[in-house]
């Protein structure tokens, strides 16, 4: 590489400022030169750059290209030491082209725009004369590449116009078929107009016809409601001539009733009074038994739960609890927490609760038995928000007091002869309910029974 001669002026200056180009570099050569510039930059150490470009250093080859296009060729126009430089680093990428230029014998087959670049670049004598010359074989070659595209271009046109003309008669005589198709179907419409005026006209004067008639109708009727007016008027003043007439008659019949008669009256009525006022005195409740009822038998459809359980049903068959709440006036009472421990014993007790009183309210809706169902409340962590459900009575037991004590005071309030059920699978409450009067039935056979309303 060249070093700079004395003064700071590199060696080819004093040629480089006897030649100038008078115009600027053509588009398509200073983007060569910059790509040029680019490739050739990072060849160099950040010493060896012009301060405005030593920020881009690190940049890569496009992005110098990029961001410092402008910056680089301006170096390169105003810094003869860095186009020395890039003019060295290019020598040796391109050695051939290089050559050729310097020695002012471009070869043929090569590109303008890269003679006229390197030209450019290495400033040989005449080298504006080569950048003049690259730059019109440029343009010329720009122009006959526009002038191609231009053809290419007013070809496309013509065959658009040729398409768009197509198109144009298909859709006229398309156009031309509907409006053929529109003008007979608005001959076809103004027909039905015409028509149906003519069927309106009809139909006023039918109108005006019954218009008539109906008046006529109006006339006759007023008339006759005028004489019927006058026939009720009549009517009611015989009527009340009439009733005048039957009640100066009833008067005379009561005038003319005998002395026995009004003696008989009030001795009846005196006898009446005294068993009323003896009835009250001695507090005798109405007769509800007759002599029938007294005699010793056994009634039809009156049995008792000791007569269903003397039944051949088994002790989980759903039909046994069926049969026990048919009885009349029959009570239902759960044990709330043995049942839903026994059939869903891994839900929440919230959602047991919840599951088992929704079955009961099906059953006693379906079987009209009076349902109570008991939990025990020491399960409970705070007071429960419940809404009962319709025909269930939802108990809990108070504080020291067990589900199983409140379950047998549900049974001894019952009076003796009332068919009462209690539903739990525990053993010891089965018992005391049994030797209480009620029928105790086991959980599973409840579970059962709901498992068909679900």
């Amino acid at each position: 590489m060249e070093q700079p001669a004395h003064g700071g002026e590199p060696a080819g200056a004093a040629g480089d400022a006897a030649e100038t180009l008078d115009h600027p570099l053509p588009e398509g050569v200073r983007r060569r030169v910059v790509a040029l510039v680019a490739d050739a930059f990072g060849g160099l150490t950040v010493a060896e750059l012009p301060a405005p470009l030593r920020q881009y250093a690190r940049f890569t080859a496009s992005r110098r290209a990029k961001f410092a296009g402008n910056a680089m060729a301006a170096a390169l126009e105003s810094d003869p030491l860095f186009r020395q430089r890039i003019g060295e680093r290019f020598k040796q990428g391109q050695p051939e082209l290089a050559g050729a230029v310097e020695t002012g014998t471009p070869p043929a087959a090569a590109d303008p725009v890269d003679v006229a670049a390197a030209a450019y670049v290495l400033r040989p004598p005449g080298w504006v004369k080569l950048v003049a010359a690259a730059g019109e074989e440029a343009q010329r070659v720009d122009a006959e590449r526009a002038d191609e595209a231009g053809r290419r271009e007013l070809e496309r046109l013509r065959e658009e116009l040729a398409a768009a003309r197509d198109r144009s008669r298909s859709e006229t005589d398309q156009l031309r078929h509907d409006l053929e198709a529109a003008r007979k179907e608005a001959e076809s419409l103004h027909r039905k107009l015409r028509s149906a005026q003519s069927d309106v006209k009809r139909g006023e004067a039918a109108l005006r016809r019954a218009q008539g008639e109906i008046d006529a109708v109006r006339a006759e009727g007023a008339a006759q409601l005028s004489s019927a007016e006058s026939e009720a008027r009549r009517l009611k003043a015989r009527l009340g001539e009439v009733e005048a007439a039957l009640e100066a008659s009833r008067r005379t019949a009561r005038e003319g009733r005998s002395v026995e008669d009004m003696r008989l009256r009030l001795l009846l009525d005196t006898v009446l009074d005294a068993a009323q006022g003896l009835r009250r005195e001695l507090a005798l409740p109405p007769v509800s038994v007759h002599p029938a009822d007294t005699v010793d038998a056994v009634e039809p459809g009156r049995m008792s739960p000791k007569d269903i359980a003397a039944r051949a049903l088994s002790e989980t068959d759903p039909a046994l609890l069926d049969q026990l709440l048919a009885l009349p006036q029959a009570h239902l009472v759960v044990d709330g927490y043995n049942v839903t421990k026994t059939g869903y014993p891994t839900m929440p007790l919230e959602k047991q609760r919840l599951r088992l009183l929704g079955g009961l309210s099906a059953l006693a809706a379906r079987s009209g038995a009076e349902v109570t169902c008991v939990f025990d409340g020491a399960e409970l962590a705070a007071p429960v928000l419940l809404a009962p459900p319709r025909g269930v009575r939802v108990l809990f037991s108070k504080p020291g007091v067990t589900a199983d004590e409140l379950i047998r005071q549900l049974v001894r309030a019952e009076p003796p002869g009332r068919p009462v059920v209690v539903v739990s699978t525990d053993r010891e409450v089965a018992d005391g309910v049994a030797k209480a009067g009620a029928r105790p039935v086991a959980s599973v056979l409840l579970l059962k029974r709901l498992s068909r309303l679900s």
